[in-house]
C-alpha cells in the first residue's frame, strides 16, 4: 500500500517517524510531505525519512496565510501523482489533499483551541484520532486513544534515554541543569496568546543560574543568551528529548515541550495565556496526574522552579508518578500502523469512539511533592 504523511512542524516529524519506518519495513511505500518550518527538515534528514518539501513558513504571525496558495499548488498535484491509499496528517492540508485525491485522510489532533483548522478539516477527513483527554467532539468519525500524541515517540516501549547526553552537553554527572523553552507565538493558533516577556525570560535565567546550569531553547531566536548566565541549547534538535529526560527542571511558555518533559518524568512548569479553565485537555490531565505544574502567575513559576532545584526528592517523586501513569498509555505508533494497514480505525485495538471523559482515578497534586517555597526573589 501507499501512504502520505504530512509533517508541518517538528512535532509532526516525531509523531509519524516511527510509523513511516514500520510501514516501509513492512514493504509499503511512504511519502512525507513536509513544510520547511523550524527544525522540521533537520529532523527529517536525521531520521532519513523519504520526504519532499511542499513549502516554507517562518515563525511570524501571518506567514501561514501568506504561503497557503503556493503550498496547495505543490501539495495537490504531488499527492495525486503519488496516488496514496491513505493520508495521515494533523490538519487541513491532509484533509484537503484527501478530498482532492479521493483518498481517506486520518488526522491525529490534540489541540482543542485550533477551531478554524477543525472547521475547514471536518467535512473532508475520514477519521480523527485524539487523546483521551481531548474534550471537544468532532463528529461520528472521532476516535480516541488512551495517551497523547507524544506517546508515538516517548512511550516507554519506543523511547530509550541517551546515556551520553550529559557528555554531549558538557555537563558533569552530578551537576543539575535547567532547560528553558521559549515560544515564538507565530503560529495561527497562537494569535492573541502570549508567554514570558523579555524581562521575565531574563529573570528566569538569572534566578536559576545561581543553582544550576541553564540551557535556553528560544524558538524565535530573539534572546541574546551571550549577555546572560546561560547557554544556548545548540545540539541537534533530535537530541532535545534526551536533554529533557536528564534535566532537573524544565520551564516553558510553549506546549509540546511541556508534554514531552512530563511524559519523560522531568518536573516541568508551564506558563502562558492558554493556562486556565479553558486550557487544553492534555495539560489538565497531566496536571491531574501530578506530572506538570500549570500557572499564569510568574512569581509561582519562579518559586516552584526553585523548590524543585532545592529538594532532590522532588525529581524522584515526579519520576515515580510518571512510571505509574505512562506505562498504562498506548503506544500511538502501534495504533497508527494498525489503522494504516487496516485501511481505517474500525476494529483497531487501542482506540474507541470518542466519549466525553475517561476517569483515571483520583487526581494528584504536583505541588504536594514540592517543599514550601519562599517568596520569589
Amino acid at each position: 500500500m501507499r501512504y502520505v504523511f504530512f509533517t508541518n512542524t517538528p512535532a509532526h516529524v516525531h509523531l509519524y517517524r516511527h510509523a513511516v519506518d514500520r510501514l516501509e519495513s513492512a514493504g509499503h511505500e511512504t511519502l512525507v510531505l513536509a513544510r520547511d518550518y523550524g527544525c522540521t527538515v533537520a529532523l527529517l534528514d536525521w531520521y532519513d525519512l523519504p520526504y519532499r518539501i511542499y513549502g516554507e513558513c517562518d515563525t511570524t504571525k501571518g506567514s501561514v496565510l501568506r504561503n497557503l496558495p503556493s503550498h496547495y499548488r505543490t501539495i495537490l498535484p504531488t499527492v495525486r501523482s503519488f496516488d496514496p491509499d491513505m493520508i495521515f496528517g494533523v490538519g487541513a492540508y491532509a484533509a484537503h489533499a484527501g478530498f482532492v485525491s479521493r483518498t481517506p485522510a486520518v488526522l491525529v489532533l490534540d489541540s482543542e483551541p485550533t477551531s478554524i483548522d477543525h472547521r475547514v478539516s471536518r467535512p473532508f477527513a475520514a477519521a480523527f484520532l485524539t487523546p483521551h483527554a481531548f474534550r471537544k467532539y468532532l463528529g461520528t468519525n472521532h476516535y480516541q486513544f488512551r495517551g497523547f500524541s507524544e506517546t508515538a515517540y516517548l512511550h516507554p516501549s519506543v523511547y530509550e534515554p541517551n546515556p551520553d547526553i550529559r557528555e554531549a552537553l558538557g555537563i558533569p554527572a552530578d551537576e543539575p541543569y535547567v532547560v528553558l523553552r521559549f515560544n515564538a507565538f507565530g503560529s495561527h493558533h497562537d494569535v492573541g496568546q502570549s508567554g514570558f516577556t523579555p524581562a521575565q525570560r531574563r529573570r528566569l535565567i538569572e534566578t536559576y543560574a545561581d543553582r544550576a546550569t541553564v540551557f535556553v531553547s528560544d524558538e524565535g531566536g530573539t534572546l541574546d543568551v551571550e549577555q546572560l548566565p546561560a547557554r544556548q541549547f545548540d545540539l541537534h534538535p533530535a537530541l532535545l528529548h534526551d536533554a529533557l529526560a536528564a534535566a532537573r527542571l524544565v520551564v516553558a511558555d510553549t506546549q509540546t515541550v511541556c508534554t514531552e518533559a512530563a511524559l519523560l518524568g522531568t518536573p516541568v512548569v508551564r506558563s502562558n495565556s492558554f493556562v486556565g479553565d479553558s486550557d487544553m485537555g492534555n495539560f489538565k490531565e497531566l496536571e491531574r496526574q501530578g506530572l506538570i505544574y500549570n500557572t499564569t502567575e510568574f512569581d509561582e513559576v519562579i518559586s516552584t522552579g526553585l523548590a524543585v532545584l532545592e529538594d532532590d526528592s522532588v525529581a524522584a517523586d515526579w519520576q515515580r508518578r510518571r512510571d505509574a501513569y505512562v506505562g498504562g498509555l498506548v503506544n500511538l505508533t502501534e495504533v497508527i500502523v494498525d489503522v494504516a494497514e487496516n485501511a481505517g480505525p474500525e476494529g483497531v485495538d487501542g482506540i474507541e469512539p470518542w466519549r466525553e471523559s475517561i476517569d483515571d482515578g483520583e487526581a494528584v497534586d504536583a505541588s504536594e511533592s514540592l517543599p514550601l517555597a519562599e517568596e520569589a526573589p
